[in-house]
């Protein structure tokens, strides 16, 4: 018997899988990509009595047809990852929906527990599920579960390690008499069939009414002429597509089996529903907008007030420390007192008294989206998303650029539309991302200290008032005008789980941790070493390889209010990761002092905002460029490099020049 065994976390969108995913393996957790696939992959562990337990959080899918690169994902893995077990999660708030995946599974028969989620919420509203019986039914473990208190998961974990010792089949449910001879005639259709098929017949037979092009692949050709006769005689009988057929016939068996197990007793709560008031103020078409923006505002003073508390006194840390050092290594050779005073303590720990402020940022996005609010702000952006000929779906990519620009441009694959993809992939880079808020964090705070949170949210907002305008042009001069359709499902509003909403937060800081002891310290060591040969000049002067290279591109940058070789340098090496821009600065600039006082000898308040906005807007790290070179073709991401620096230099020569006569 093997002690190490696969779970698969599967399940609608907003159905809680995530949350189950995080209760079942807490803090052991890694993040990374699918094989070959530049998309983001949770796997954890939990174990059980010496087992040890793999689980992966698939990406939510409502079937096993996939449209988007997600689902596809998802489907890959339940088909072919060889699961040991699958969890099954089930917002028991929206059973039929949700069972509509279910009763695919128990289709592909997988050894299998359905996870009913969200209890306490079904509770409150008067749902009632059976679970004994319909267990029994359908012969497939039930689990109730509140994923974000944790209750039930013992219960889960149980199951699971049942399931792993003695696998067991679900029932075979049987559709009504009309529609389930034409799937009996095509499984005798596959019977006969010489070529060997890995997966259940029926499963086949069902998909393939269904015309689902994944599995249409797997027969021969003779085989799949007999099964088009079969589908062209079911959709003369029922006047309907043989898709729409089968989804009313899967509906329908889902909608007999929730009349048996599923009452719903009216409550207080049923009748004055929460999340219907909400969203009558949050999705208004007067004030839903409004809303938005406050809410941000309110993010980036957060952000900012907060997360200054916390980085004051790791900068005074940081401050200490290099004294400490200056002190310790006074007889000890020039380069090495220099490496590590003003190379390592000055390079790195001027970006690493950033943490406080992106942990807050990625703490309020991570609490928006598990309130539900998220999905909203997609929703009442829709009318300005379609100003750039797109719709409200493609804001939500977006939205995760202000996280990080290169999850978000994977994010796009959840855009059918490949004009869409293409033009919301382009114009993602103008989201500012955690990396930037380090650079916007100390210049605001040094020029602007009283209305630092609100300059900060300037930023941002410029960022999207941009995309606007960049992607109005897109679709007039680059693509043709197509107009989208937008349906998205709004999930009910409810009190995010500290532990989930804390644990994304800490996940993503210290993601921030590793780049900055990895690509930034690499980066600090490679300026160091430039700004310190040829030997015998002064570190970090315009004499050291480093000042040659500033030297002739800073020139440049005069114009725009910011034209030291000190801050080109910093711009070169921003294209590497953008919080190296600060890391750059600290080494070049700080010295003996902390970066906030050496910054007004190079900076005016005019040119402190100039330098922000080109910074804003100006190419994306290189990760960022390689991957939507990956998404769309290398064309668009050389595009992307050209467009961003012309609009950065425009833009930021125009600020300049207006901010000098009002600042």
């Amino acid at each position: 018997m093997k002690d190490e065994f696969v779970v698969a976390i599967c399940g609608n969108p907003n159905s809680g899988k995530t949350s189950v995913f995080n209760a079942l393996t807490g803090s052991h957790q890694t993040v990374g990509n699918w094989p070959g696939v530049t998309v983001e992959r949770k796997e954890g562990f939990f174990r059980v009595d010496g087992r040890k337990y793999t689980v992966v959080d698939l990406p939510g899918t409502y079937s096993l047809t996939a449209n988007s690169l997600d689902e596809r994902i998802a489907r890959d893995f339940l088909l072919n990852g060889e699961p040991d077990v699958i969890v099954v999660v089930v917002d028991k708030t929206n059973m039929e929906r949700n069972l509509y995946l279910v009763l695919e599974l128990m289709e592909m028969e997988k050894n299998m527990v359905i996870d009913m989620n969200m209890a306490d919420e079904a509770e409150k509203k008067g749902i009632k599920v059976d679970t004994v019986n319909m267990s029994k039914f359908i012969n497939l473990p039930i689990v109730d579960t509140v994923a974000t208190t944790k209750e039930g998961i013992d219960d889960l974990k149980k199951v699971i390690y049942e399931l792993s010792s003695n696998p067991t089949k679900p029932r075979r449910l049987k559709y009504e008499d009309r529609f389930e001879k034409y799937v009996v005639k095509v499984e005798n259709l596959l019977k006969d069939s010489s070529r060997m098929l890995n997966y259940p017949l029926r499963w086949i037979a069902i998909k393939l009414l269904e015309k689902d092009e994944y599995v249409s692949k797997l027969v021969d050709d003779e085989t799949m002429m007999r099964v088009q006769k079969i589908i062209e005689e079911l959709e003369r009988n029922y006047g309907e597509s043989s898709e729409i057929v089968t989804a009313e016939a899967r509906y329908a068996l889902i909608h007999g089996i929730s009349k048996e197990f599923v009452k719903i007793i009216p409550t207080i709560g049923k009748r004055f529903n929460l999340t219907d008031r909400l969203d009558m103020i949050f999705t208004n078409r007067i004030i839903g907008l409004p809303i938005f923006f406050l809410i941000m505002w309110a993010v980036f003073q957060i952000t900012y007030w907060f997360g200054g508390m916390f980085s004051d006194l790791i900068d005074e840390g940081f401050n200490q420390l290099r004294i400490f050092f200056s002190n310790v290594l006074s007889g000890a050779p020039v380069f090495l007192r220099s490496f590590i005073v003003d190379g390592v303590i000055g390079g790195v720990g001027s970006i690493l008294v950033f943490l406080p402020n992106i942990f807050f940022l990625f703490l309020a996005i991570s609490f928006l989206g598990d309130l539900g609010y998220m999905a909203r702000a997609a929703f009442v952006m829709d009318r300005i998303m379609h100003l750039m000929g797109l719709h409200g779906k493609a804001f939500i990519p977006m939205l995760l650029g202000f996280g990080c620009n290169v999850p978000a441009v994977m994010a796009t694959r959840t855009l059918e539309s490949e004009k869409d993809r293409i033009m919301t992939a382009l114009i993602i880079p103008l989201m500012s991302c955690s990396a930037r808020l380090p650079i916007y964090v100390i210049f605001a705070g040094t020029f602007f200290k009283k209305n630092a949170g609100f300059v900060i949210f300037l930023m941002y907002l410029l960022g999207m008032i941009l995309a606007v305008i960049v992607a109005f042009f897109f679709r007039r001069f680059l693509f043709k005008w197509e107009k989208s359709l937008f349906i998205m499902e709004l999930p009910p509003f409810r009190m995010p789980s500290f532990r989930n909403t804390f644990g994304e937060a800490w996940m993503r800081s210290k993601m921030f941790l590793t780049k900055a002891g990895t690509v930034i310290f690499s980066a600090v060591v490679i300026i160091w070493i430039m700004a310190s040969l040829p030997f015998g000049v002064e570190y970090g002067s315009e004499n050291s390889f480093i000042g040659y290279v500033g030297k002739a591109i800073a020139p440049v940058f005069a114009p725009l209010g910011f034209g030291y070789w000190q801050v080109a340098v910093a711009l070169i090496f921003g294209l590497v990761a953008k919080e190296i821009v600060v890391s750059t600065l600290g080494t070049l600039l700080g010295g003996a002092e902390s970066l906030s006082m050496a910054l007004p000898k190079f900076f005016t308040p005019a040119s402190a905002v100039s330098f922000m906005v080109f910074v804003l807007l100006y190419v994306p790290c290189i990760a960022t460029i390689a991957v939507i070179k990956k998404e769309v073709g290398t064309k668009w991401a050389w595009f992307t490099v050209m467009y961003l620096m012309i609009l950065a230099y425009i833009v930021s020569f125009i600020t300049y020049n207006v901010a000098k006569v009002f600042i």
